[in-house]
């Protein structure tokens, strides 16, 4: 299989995960689990995944001066990325959170610049603003922004959550192109659980899992296998292969890859903005994407 196409496959993936989500995260929080116990509770299943493909599999060395770097990912990938997340979405709309990690795919293009010295052309640009209108089409028809101060805090922390994650896939991406997939999220992983724990582990010791329903274990197992595992996965194989700007312009497909999740449930119906808004999207990606393709034929060749 084309190296390209299976790593346009795994973000697909990764966001048609990421776009599920939502929705389950908030069945389960504050409920059931405080936000921090969840997000100990994610990454202890993570690691425990990952450690069980690396040792049994992989077995491969790294450099000790990579360490740092990865443990550095650690804190922007794992820590500050999950824990705000998920506190930010308990504390503010499902609307809101959306909205706001749209900002991501700006943010990596200008850690970009800044970081790895990557340009800024105007077809980047372009593809970013027609992603970023046709996403906000899709997340606006669901409701209205609420900016009000009981949502500032929520909104803030998702939107340092959006920083972060933008900074882990500019400070990772190099790494990636160094070790296994499977190697890097073993060790980012490994340290966040050590970031994590001191924040969630009275969150998980009090859970009290007698009264919570089947569907609710079957939808933690979802966020701790799926969001977790296999979505960090995917998106860890795609920055093997793409540029961290073309994996976090991705975001915007959540939205179609939700709609198209309701529609097949029969909760929803296509009409000609979800169309229009697809189309935006569509473009934004291509845009995006090709340039980093062509970047990268035009180095093999």
């Amino acid at each position: 299989m084309n190296k390209i196409f299976l790593a346009h496959l795994s973000l697909l993936t990764a966001n048609l995960i990421y776009a599920i989500n939502y929705s389950f995260a908030k069945d389960v929080m504050p409920d059931f689990i405080m936000p921090s116990g969840f997000i100990l509770l994610r990454v202890i299943g993570a690691l425990f995944l990952f450690s069980f493909c690396y040792f049994l599999f992989i077995k491969e060395k790294v450099e000790k001066k990579d360490i740092f770097r990865l443990a550095i990912c650690g804190v922007f990938g794992v820590a500050i990325n999950q824990l705000l997340f998920f506190e930010g979405l308990n504390l503010t709309t499902p609307i809101n959170a959306a909205i706001v990690m749209t900002i991501n795919p700006i943010l990596v293009i200008l850690l970009s610049f800044l970081l790895i010295k990557e340009s800024i052309t105007i077809r980047k640009i372009l593809g970013v603003f027609f992603g970023l209108i046709g996403a906000a089409i899709l997340i606006l028809k669901g409701g209205a922004v609420d900016l009000s101060s009981s949502y500032k805090t929520g909104n803030l922390f998702v939107l340092i959550n959006a920083t972060s994650y933008g900074l882990y896939l500019v400070i990772v991406k190099p790494m990636m192109k160094k070790y296994h997939p499977i190697t890097v999220m073993f060790f980012v992983f490994a340290f966040g659980f050590l970031y994590v724990l001191p924040f969630g582990v009275t969150n998980l010791i009090s859970v009290d899992w007698n009264i919570i329903p089947h569907n609710i274990y079957l939808e933690i197992a979802f966020v701790v296998i799926c969001t977790t595992f296999i979505a960090y996965l995917c998106n860890s194989v795609a920055l093997q292969y793409l540029t961290a700007t073309t994996v976090s312009i991705y975001i915007y497909l959540q939205p179609i890859l939700a709609a198209l999740f309701a529609i097949f449930w029969g909760s929803d119906n296509l009409d000609s903005q979800k169309i229009i808004a697809a189309s935006l999207i569509f473009l934004g990606v291509y845009l995006v994407s090709t340039q980093a393709f062509q970047k990268r034929n035009n180095k093999l060749s």
